[in-house]
């Protein structure tokens, strides 16, 4: 959906308008979107096409099987992306793609396609890092100043805060992200994939009447899952679980329901990251805290880091699914922020880096 939103720091070249084309694949969603930044300073999204590779209940996605997706839907995402935003591909200043993190097979499908539009048309490659990807496009939207950052998504789960032009982690998971968790769980109770397991999650945890105990794993600043991902799914196994049973027409005590589960695996988890959010902003001194990432869509995470921030005195930002889960306007805007810096990539160097640390970018453009 376009929409103007003001500049967010200090870029070289002012005096002209800038196009930006991003592709985004690094997981089960292929996204494509422009970017301009006018010579107001003001940013416009001029399109954000997505398609997500969904499979049948209790699958997930392989990275062979969704590298084949990409390829098959890249053309018409493209050529959609392209034409909702009113503009050529001779008219675009730099061709953006996600350089990592990732699945390896899909990354490397979508940097082949970068990599064949940079060549055809003659336009500069610019390789972003996903993460850094979600924060800029989370600042551009929301407005959030100097926040820490929480993000969330299928593959990552991070503490952030920025200092001296890199984005430095305080925080993160010591072994599976918050939305593999979330997702490996709703495959356990045969929740469906579309739109995502996740989401889904989401909605069978508002049903959700009781609590059951879990391990609540929190390790200075950074946090465990796979101990509770263990847990929850132990109690599928449960004589008092009753996988059809509806929690809203359950009384019995002795019953478990698939969705006291949800709600019990989310109330964990998420308090362990409301935790770890607000001793970074303690340390820093910030009030503001930014949520990005897939899992960053869930209102009732948003609910909960609200409620910290309030009593901080601060206040919580966050997008809502058109921004907040994999695009490709967030790698077009990281990669223009890029590239009006300077920075290009060679087409030597146009790989890709399934394990690209959110710590090795050289944030240029914010001072």
């Amino acid at each position: 959906m376009p929409g103007r939103h003001r500049k967010t720091s200090p870029l070289k070249n002012p005096s002209k308008a800038y196009l930006a084309f991003g592709l985004e694949g690094s997981a089960n969603k292929l996204g494509a979107g422009v970017v301009k930044h006018d010579k107001d300073g003001s940013t416009t999204v001029l399109s954000n096409v997505r398609h997500t590779y969904i499979t049948p209940p209790g699958e997930g996605f392989l990275p062979r099987d969704t590298a084949k997706h990409h390829k098959e839907w890249a053309l018409k995402v493209i050529q959609d992306a392209v034409e909702k935003a009113s503009t050529t591909i001779e008219q675009l200043d730099c061709i953006c793609y996600t350089k990592g993190p990732g699945m390896g097979a899909p990354l490397q499908s979508v940097a082949l396609v970068a990599r064949t539009l940079s060549l055809l048309y003659d336009k500069p490659l610019v390789g972003v890092n996903h993460c850094v990807g979600h924060i800029e496009m989370g600042r551009l939207i929301t407005g959030a100043q100097n926040p820490v950052v929480l993000y969330v998504s299928g593959g990552n789960t991070q503490v952030i805060a920025y200092s001296r032009q890199r984005y430095r982690i305080f925080g993160e998971t010591l072994d599976i992200a918050v939305g593999n968790c979330l997702d490996r769980f709703a495959r356990v109770i045969n929740l469906s994939n579309d739109p995502s397991p996740g989401y889904n999650i989401e909605q069978e945890a508002k049903k959700g009447k009781r609590m059951v105990q879990l391990p609540y794993t929190t390790k200075g600043m950074d946090v465990s899952l796979s101990g509770i991902l263990t847990s929850v799914e132990a109690y599928t196994m449960d004589k008092r679980f009753k996988p059809d049973a509806v929690a809203a027409e359950v009384n019995d005590e002795d019953i478990i329901t698939p969705a006291d589960l949800c709600f019990s695996l989310q109330e964990t988890i998420f308090a362990m990251l409301v935790e770890i959010t607000e001793r970074a902003m303690a340390h820093i001194g910030s009030k503001e805290v930014l949520v990005v990432g897939g899992v960053g869509c869930n209102e009732r995470l948003q609910d909960m880091m609200g409620i910290m921030a309030n009593e901080r005195g601060g206040q919580v930002f966050a997008t809502d699914e058109r921004f907040c889960i994999d695009n490709g306007i967030m790698i077009a805007q990281a990669g223009l922020l890029s590239y009006r810096m300077g920075q290009e990539t060679p087409l030597s160097e146009s790989t890709c880096t399934q394990r690209f640390r959110t710590d090795e970018v050289h944030v240029a453009w914010r001072l």
